[in-house]
């Protein structure tokens, strides 16, 4: 939805300085002469394409609010033969980070001629000395088949580690640009120690690579690993569904990864289409009374003799009796098992209030989910989005991230990324999707005085 209080200068991407040198890549400033054109920095992806919203702000005298296009400049700031690069990956894991590893590499190496590039192991603690970690040499034979294998071949690590001895760390090694790829944690980390450069007046530029399967960074339409996460998913559906028919009053119960927002499991339900109730953290549902969930599936049983349930793992919070404020080393908020509970009070609710006896299959494929190599779409988007991180940083570009955003890749401030964290509207046409494929109610919350 349209942030109706972003400005214009938050949408301001900082460089190091002017970018003096020619670039390697040999590219256009032509259009027309079938060659591919370099971007020119005032070149813009708008943040609205509603033709009405763009003449409203234009009427009342507002700036139309738009992004920075991504790709690569025809000046750049740093010399590629005396340039050293540095990679981290933090956080869980997720399809498609070695992809972005190997993109990275492939890219400084052939096509801007950057020879050292470095990664850090285990995440942020790969930066600090006691831990004792050396950092890998990374080539293109060393990464060549790394696309293959799912994980990361850096490892990785949650909780921060002290942002003056990463910096330390940078300064020390001559590092010249630092990729982090990693989500709303990591790049709280990547913006202190963009804070820290910027202190100390160096020229390190920090660009990021948003990454989590929950899809939920702010002012990105989609992260990488999000489709490849929800195809695994889809095929556990599909088993759900097939020993939800294959018995009487059967229930396939299905979690699915999603703390704060619910992309994987509304996507993943579109995806098999055979899903009958989406249970996401961003719609609140009753558990009991005429109007709550159990009720519902009560009535699906009736009419149909069976159904399949997917709900993500941050869904129902306020049922469990989990430690509420308490979160994890990464600032994740510490969750109870939706999913177990669900199992718990279906099975009671059913026993206690009806004749039926319900034959109910649960399914967790959250870690299969984590660390399967990426599809090929997500494959292709781990790439471009590598790509156009090596020309923003080899541009001298800080203190940013590259983003997508109306089909086209962006540079988008990490302040503003993690200013909030993006998640699943009720109002979206996607949720609207989800309730029409699986025909369950708009609404699972009791009116006010009914019984809950």
């Amino acid at each position: 939805m349209e942030n109706l209080k972003l400005k214009t200068e938050q949408l301001k991407i900082n460089s190091l300085g002017p970018a003096k040198i020619d670039c390697p890549i040999k590219l256009s400033t032509v259009y027309g002469d079938n060659i591919v054109n370099y971007v020119k920095d005032t070149e813009s992806v708008l943040y609205c394409n509603d033709r009405d919203r763009i003449l409203e702000r234009l009427k009342a005298g507002k700036d139309i609010l738009a992004f920075e296009k991504a790709g690569p400049r025809k000046k750049i700031y740093f010399d590629p033969s005396k340039t050293k690069a540095g990679i981290v990956t933090c956080g869980g894991l997720c399809p498609g980070i070695n992809n972005v590893i190997r993109s990275l590499v492939m890219e400084l190496y052939y096509r801007y001629g950057v020879k050292k590039i470095f990664g850090f192991r285990y995440g942020y603690r790969g930066f600090i000395a006691k831990y004792g970690y050396e950092p890998l040499e990374l080539t293109p034979d060393f990464i060549r088949d790394i696309h293959e294998k799912g994980g990361s071949i850096l490892a990785s690590s949650r909780g921060p580690q002290p942002t003056e001895e990463i910096v330390d760390c940078l300064e020390r090694m001559n590092v010249s640009i630092l990729f982090v790829i990693g989500g709303d944690g990591t790049l709280r980390g990547a913006q202190e120690i963009y804070e820290e450069i910027t202190k100390r007046k160096l020229k390190i530029s920090v660009i990021g690579i948003p990454k989590t399967i929950d899809n939920d960074i702010s002012y990105v339409e989609k992260t990488f690993g999000l489709e490849t996460a929800f195809s695994i998913a889809a095929e556990a559906i599909r088993s759900a569904h097939t020993e939800a028919k294959g018995a009487p009053y059967g229930i396939g119960l299905v979690k699915v990864m999603g703390r704060l927002s619910g992309f994987i499991a509304a996507n993943a339900a579109l995806a098999m289409n055979e899903v009958n109730f989406v249970l996401i953290p961003e719609v609140p549902f009753d558990l009991h009374g005429p109007r709550g969930f159990l009720k519902a599936l009560e009535n699906r049983l009736e009419n149909k003799g069976h159904a399949v349930i997917i709900v993500a793992e941050g869904a129902g919070q306020q049922y469990l009796m989990n430690d509420f404020g308490r979160k994890d080393d990464s600032g994740n908020p510490v969750l109870g098992d939706i999913g177990l509970f669900l199992k718990t009070e279906i099975k009671k609710y059913f026993k206690e209030n009806t004749n039926y006896y319900v034959n109910l299959k649960y399914i967790d494929p959250s870690y299969m989910v984590r660390a399967v190599p990426a599809n090929a779409h997500d494959s292709i988007y781990c790439m471009q989005l590598a790509q156009n991180a090596v020309h923003a940083g080899m541009a001298g570009k800080t203190g940013m991230l590259i983003g997508r955003w109306n089909g086209e890749f962006t540079h988008v401030p990490i302040s503003l990324a993690i200013s909030e964290r993006k998640k699943l509207s009720p109002e979206d046409p996607l949720w609207l999707s989800v309730l029409e494929s699986t025909g369950q109610p708009i609404r699972m919350v009791n009116e006010e005085g009914e019984e809950k």
